[in-house]
């Protein structure tokens, strides 16, 4: 039978996509991005009508339910347009090239993102969520659709004329593209502008909606220590305590949710993504790293905890997101009540519980912003936050999407990488191993090409830039905590591939997607964070770190020329680019090198140093010695000893003479220590 010909459903019931097949029992005849699709908008002569969005996300369910299943809003879309639904997760870069249009458009973004397209992809309408019709003097979906259905069959040449301008705008280079120089004076001009809109009262930047952006505090806090600028990383510090206090921080299960609605941090937007957990543990372990507060260890871990148990899938990888929504309520799942909480622990623990974390008779989100004991709290209640999480568990169910991205998963691997390191526990770097097994074996194509995206035994997308990025970095993260020479020499292939398919050799810069890939209206490089780190700035974070351990000259020069790019594109709006200046710093302020030649392995404690010290180590043993030495060619100057080991510490390729031993090891850290510079 014809799959159009279909009596029930559309084409996204062939997709993998959690998304996607959400909206395969529509009555709107969605086609999925596909040249199929853009064929039949061109042979029949109707504008495009592009809804992007994710699964977990509550306004795309909202809009969903309103109108993707009203059967006049579909009747329209059916008749005038070809709707294409996009996973944004599944397809990055067609969500990053129609988000600049819509910022273009309107000034803001956000998803469900929505618009209508030229039959060439040229978009001459942008907007997010539409209720069905109008209301309260917002546009509806049906008004939007009658009007621009007029148009198109009235007269189309303006609507044409919108499509291309805007294409040719987002598509527009800056003149000035030869790049520019890292520099502290950029770094200090981006703290300084973030120093300007922090919150002193709440800890964050600016006002509601509030973001975690955990690269922006992970830059202040790298560069405050670095560069003795105390009132940048007291911000950061300030936002991660403010930040784990509130409801944004699930106090009951752990983990972080997307963003908080308030300046406050009290009422989150509920869905929680692996991408935001991650990113989050690690710059609470480099808090934890820097001040020894026990608190951000305890975050750290509960945050990472949360991963293992929720996100974690069979054989290693980890699955996107958690939802929103549970029972058709946004939050439903993480409301307490003060009965409810006596349900689930008795009327006596119940009292203190619930006056520690603000939860009253009616409906509450649980925090810990009104509690000056809230650094004990996990301590002396632990045993009941795992009580009441298998009550709310109980109670209903979170839908999950279980597929698996490169990209994110990448920065997974790269916070247990950190926790192992800085926590010293073994079921971090376990779970990194495993991550990143699943990712070689059921994401790394046989060539060695990845792929984006993992579902129900399918890998799928040609990997673009964030997945070859994003997982370079975390080889070398994983690197400098297993010592395992698998890990570098998978790296230094990622970051080679990476240049073949990426690289702009005219204008500098790593573009999103691949030479020989889809062409869609604009092929886009990216400095500027989002949600995430950008992918070219995780790419030179990548490139200097790999250049450091390896010594490789083509690797060192790669990353200049990325740095270079950063810190050009960074000049109009450095704070923007925290990601882009979080790797100047490892140029601007480099790590000194260890070199451990060992006799009878690596010893237990060498990871744990390399990260208090902020040393780039290598480490010898005779079972990886022929292996490393062709990797990182400059330790074949160091030989094995017949017993015990030697290190060497060295700057910028001047080595201080060895040492045999890790408290003279110590004794030569305190000495060399360089004061920071003020």
């Amino acid at each position: 039978m014809n799959k159009t010909t279909l009596p029930e459903g559309n084409l996204l019931q062939y997709e993998k996509s959690p998304y996607l097949l959400q909206h395969a029992g529509d009555p709107v005849n969605w086609r999925p991005w596909c040249p199929g699709a853009l064929m039949e908008a061109r042979k029949e002569d109707k504008p495009i009508f592009l809804s992007i969005g994710y699964s977990t996300c509550h306004w795309c369910h909202v809009m969903g339910k309103e109108s993707f299943r009203d059967p006049e809003v579909a009747a329209v879309l059916n008749r005038d347009f070809i709707p294409v639904k996009v996973d944004r997760e599944e397809r990055p870069d067609i969500d990053g090239v129609y988000m600049a249009a819509c910022q273009a458009l309107t000034g803001t973004g956000g998803w469900p993102l929505t618009l209508l397209l030229t039959p060439e992809q040229e978009p001459f309408w942008a907007g997010t969520y539409l209720p069905p019709r109008s209301r309260e003097g917002q546009l509806g979906l049906l008004e939007l659709l009658d009007e621009a259905g007029r148009l198109w069959h009235a007269g189309r040449q303006e609507l044409l004329d919108l499509g291309r301008e805007v294409t040719r705008h987002i598509s527009r280079r800056r003149e000035h593209g030869e790049g520019g120089r890292p520099s502290a004076v950029l770094l200090d001009r981006a703290a300084e502008e973030l120093l300007e809109r922090f919150d002193p009262v709440h800890g964050g930047f600016g006002g509601a909606p509030k973001f975690p952006v955990p690269h922006t505090l992970l830059f202040l806090l790298v560069y405050g220590q670095q560069s003795g600028n105390e009132a940048a990383r007291e911000a950061a510090l300030d936002t991660l305590t403010r930040m784990a206090r509130g409801g944004l921080f699930d106090q009951v299960g752990g983990g972080f949710c997307r963003y908080s609605t308030d300046r406050a941090w009290r009422v989150p937007h509920f869905e929680k993504m692996l991408c935001d957990n991650a990113l989050l543990s690690y710059a609470y372990l480099e808090a934890y790293a820097q001040t020894g507060t026990e608190y951000y260890r305890e975050v750290a871990r509960r945050t990472l905890d949360y991963a293992l148990e929720e996100l974690r899938l069979p054989g290693g990888g980890f699955a996107c997101a958690q939802d929103a929504d549970s029972g058709g309520v946004e939050g439903g799942f993480y409301y307490l009540t003060r009965a409810g909480v006596e349900e689930a622990l008795g009327a006596g623990e119940a009292g203190v519980f619930c006056q520690r974390l603000s939860i009253g008779e009616t409906a509450s989100i649980p925090q810990l912003l009104d509690d000056s004991g809230y650094a004990s709290f996990w301590t002396e209640h632990g045993a009941a936050c795992r009580r009441l999480a298998g009550f709310r568990r109980r109670r209903g169910s979170l839908h999950r999407d279980d597929k698996v991205l490169t990209s994110w998963n990448a920065m997974m691997i790269a916070a247990l990488a950190k926790a192992a390191r800085v926590l010293g526990e073994e079921k971090y770097l376990r779970a990194a191993q495993s991550a990143r097994l699943f990712l070689k074996t059921r994401l790394t194509a046989g060539d060695g090409r990845l792929r984006l995206r993992w579902r129900d035994r399918e890998s799928a997308v040609e990997g673009q830039l964030d997945d070859y990025a994003f997982y370079c970095w975390a080889l070398v993260e994983l690197y400098e905590t297993g010592f395992s020479t698998s890990c570098l020499r998978e790296a230094a292939g990622l970051a080679k591939q990476m240049e073949a398919l990426f690289w702009d050799e005219a204008g500098g810069g790593f573009y999103r997607t691949a030479a020989e890939g889809e062409r869609l209206i604009v092929r886009q490089k990216d400095a500027f964070d989002s949600g995430t780190p950008s992918g070219g700035a995780a790419a030179g974070l990548a490139l200097v770190r790999l250049a450091r351990l390896t010594g490789g000259e083509d690797f060192q020069e790669l990353a200049d020329r990325q740095l270079s790019w950063l810190a050009g594109e960074a000049g109009r709006q450095p704070e923007a680019c925290c990601a882009a200046l979080l790797a100047m710093t490892e140029a601007l302020y480099p790590r000194r090198e260890l070199v451990c030649a060992s006799a009878q392995g690596v010893p237990a404690w060498l990871a744990e140093t390399g990260e208090r010290e902020r040393l780039a180590v290598l480490a010898k043993t005779p079972e990886n010695s022929r292996a490393l030495d062709r990797l990182a060619p400059r330790v074949a100057e160091y030989p094995l000893p017949a017993s015990g080991e030697m290190l060497y510490l060295c700057r910028e390729g001047a080595c201080a003479p060895p040492v045999g031993s890790r408290e003279e090891l110590e004794r030569l850290l305190r000495e060399t220590r360089e004061p920071v510079l003020q």
